[in-house]
């Protein structure tokens, strides 16, 4: 009696559990508020901005991918998915010491640059999908690689502004290349780290007063208060003297707007690589006007940099927990929490 008893038991939990596979085959997972994607067993359907890929499971895991821009490595690196990759374009542009070993062994080919893509070269090589941004001028090219059976996703990463939003992108790569177990540990880890350090911020008594970027000719453009760079320097602790705009792109200011709305800043951050101080007096001499320049902190976005190839650019757009603890560590000198942790990608200019 008890041996049917247990079997009916374990034949309702089959069922329990076969209808929660069932739901979760069908689920929709949200990467972002413009990405996501779902799976119904034989397809995976991503929805990124207005594209979607519907993708027969019989592809999947792919194997071959061809990478048109550079910010998409970091992913790859991440789950050490290094191996599937088989072209990049401008290489120059990579940081990443584990592909520009596979280039030099020729595991991974140079297919061109965002002036003109080696069609040809892409074609011949087969690769099962490529990812890039979405560039509308190259609607040609992506068209003929559609044609010739090549998958296209695109994943325009730079347009998320939550920090966590561009890193859970993990999860979509960890479902393509099944590798969905380490990519969920990893965001979990990643996410675990940020909000840690958030919440640590949320503590200090001082939040100071910090600006962006540089002058380029005429205008300083600075991220916009609602940006992915306004909500980092918010939730390691600065206050963002642009923090009430409402724009989520970059907001195009004179230096007279910069250096009336500057005036109690403490910290200059992401200024482009410079030598030392000096050096960016002779780009602009009306920086020695500004109180940040001769009594403030700045600090360049260059510690990891080789040279076209920065790595701010690269593991930073998944790590955005590390990139936060930078700015933590800058903007609050004083506290021990990480002071036996180095900057990873920030380095002061003085």
């Amino acid at each position: 009696m008890k041996r049917v008893f247990l079997s009916l038991i374990l034949f309702l939990f089959s069922l329990s559990c076969k209808k929660e596979n069932s739901r979760l085959a069908g689920e929709t997972v949200k990467i972002s508020s413009r990405v996501n994607y779902a799976d119904d067993s034989k397809k995976l359907i991503i929805n990124s901005g207005k594209f979607q890929n519907v993708i027969s499971k019989e592809k999947l895991p792919f194997k071959k991918v061809m990478l048109l821009n550079s910010s998409l490595i970091g992913y790859f690196l991440e789950l050490g998915l290094e191996d599937k990759i088989k072209g990049v374009s401008s290489p120059e542009y990579v940081f990443s010491r584990k592909i520009h070993q596979l280039i030099n062994q020729n595991k991974i080919i140079n297919i061109g640059n965002e002036q003109k893509y080696d069609i040809e070269k892409i074609i011949s090589s087969k690769p099962d999908v490529i990812f890039t941004n979405y560039v509308p001028n190259f609607s040609n090219t992506y068209d003929i690689l559609k044609k010739n059976g090549i998958e296209i996703i695109f994943l325009d990463e730079y347009s998320e502004q939550n920090p966590l939003e561009k890193t859970k992108y993990l999860l979509l790569f960890g479902k393509l290349f099944d590798a969905e177990e380490k990519a969920e540990k990893s965001y979990k880890n990643i996410e675990n780290n940020y909000q840690k350090i958030k919440q640590l911020s949320m503590t200090m008594p001082h939040k100071p007063r910090v600006i962006c970027n540089e002058m380029y000719g005429s205008q300083w453009f600075v991220p916009g208060g609602k940006s992915f760079v306004s909500k980092l320097i918010a939730d390691a602790g600065g206050n963002y003297f642009l923090k009430d705009n409402t724009e989520t792109v970059s907001v195009p200011l004179s230096f007279e707007e910069v250096f009336v709305k500057s005036e109690n800043v403490s910290y200059w951050i992401n200024i482009s690589p410079h030598r030392n101080k000096k050096e960016l007096l002779v780009l602009n001499p009306n920086y020695s006007k500004m109180k940040v320049f001769n009594s403030g902190s700045l600090f360049m976005i260059n510690n990891r940099e080789k040279d076209n190839a920065n790595d701010y650019f690269e593991s930073g757009v998944v790590r955005c927990d590390l990139v936060l603890r930078d700015y933590f560590k800058i903007f609050h000198p004083d506290d021990k929490t990480f002071q036996k942790e180095p900057l990873i990608y920030m380095k002061e200019l003085k």
